[in-house]
C-alpha cells in the first residue's frame, strides 16, 4: 500500500488535532460551566490524553498522527519526516485545532473561550513555566519517536496511540497547575487567535519547539542511530 497523497495526510492533519482539542477543549469547557464539579482538572487530563490516543488511532496511519507543531518539528530534526512537508503541517494543524476553538465559542460565551488559553500557575513565572515546557515536549518527543518509528521496540506501532495518550494524560495532570500544561504550540496558539489574549502565549510557542527539537535531536543521537541501523 502506498504513502496517502500529500493532501489527503494534511486533511489527516486536520481531523486528528480536531478531535485532540475538541476532547480536550470540552473538559475544559465543562469543568468552567460546572464550576469544577462536573469535571475536574484528572478530567481535563483525560480529555487532552485519551482524545490524543483516539485522534491517532483514526488519522495516524494516513499523516503519521502527529497533531503538533513541535511534535512534527522533532520528527523532522530526527530524519523521520520530510522538512518540505513541516510548514504544510503546521498549518493543517492550527486549522484543525482552530476548528475546535470555533465549536466552543458557537456553544458557550466568552468565560470557556478565555479559559482555553494558557498560563503559568501562579506561583511559576514565565521562564520557570518556559523550562518545564520545554523539557516535558522533548520527552515527549522523544517517547513519540520510540513508540511510532523504532521497530526495535517490543511496544513499537500498535501500543504507540495508547502510549503517546497516556504520556499526555500523565504530563498534563502533574504538570499543568505548574507550566500550564500545553507542550503544543497549536494547542496554546489557537485559543488566542480567537480571544486575542497574547501575553503568555511566546512561552507556550517557544517553549514547545524548542523542546520538540531537542528531543529529536537527542533521541537522533542517542537512540536513532541504533534504530537506523536496523532499519
Amino acid at each position: 500500500m502506498g504513502k496517502p497523497a500529500p493532501g489527503t495526510r494534511l486533511l489527516a492533519e486536520v481531523m486528528g488535532t480536531f478531535i485532540f482539542f475538541f476532547l480536550g477543549f470540552s473538559g475544559i469547557a465543562a469543568s468552567v460551566e460546572t464550576g469544577g464539579g462536573g469535571i475536574g482538572n484528572l478530567g481535563i487530563a483525560f480529555g487532552f490524553g485519551l482524545g490524543l490516543a483516539l485522534a491517532i488511532t483514526a488519522f495516524g496511519h494516513i499523516s503519521g498522527g502527529h497533531f503538533n507543531p513541535a511534535v512534527t518539528a522533532g520528527l523532522a530534526l530526527a530524519r523521520k519526516h520530510p522538512n518540505a512537508e513541516v510548514i504544510p503541517y503546521w498549518v493543517a494543524q492550527l486549522v484543525g485545532g482552530f476548528g475546535a476553538v470555533l465549536v466552543q465559542a458557537i456553544v458557550f460565551d466568552s468565560t470557556v473561550t478565555d479559559a482555553l488559553s494558557t498560563k503559568p500557575g501562579a506561583t511559576v513565572d514565565d521562564w520557570g513555566a518556559l523550562v518545564l515546557e520545554i523539557v516535558a515536549t522533548a520527552l515527549f518527543v522523544m517517547v513519540i519517536l520510540t513508540v511510532a518509528t523504532d521497530k526495535r521496540a517490543p511496544w513499537y506501532g500498535v501500543m504507540a496511540p495508547l502510549m503517546i495518550g497516556l504520556y499526555i494524560f500523565t504530563a498534563v495532570e502533574v504538570l499543568g497547575a505548574t507550566s500550564g500544561g500545553s507542550f503544543n504550540p497549536a494547542r496554546s496558539l489557537d485559543p488566542v487567535l480567537w480571544n486575542q489574549e497574547w501575553g503568555d502565549v511566546w512561552i507556550y510557542i517557544v517553549g514547545p519547539l524548542a523542546g520538540g527539537i531537542l528531543g529529536g535531536a537527542i533521541w537522533a543521537s542517542l537512540v536513532g542511530r541504533g534504530a537506523e541501523a536496523e532499519s
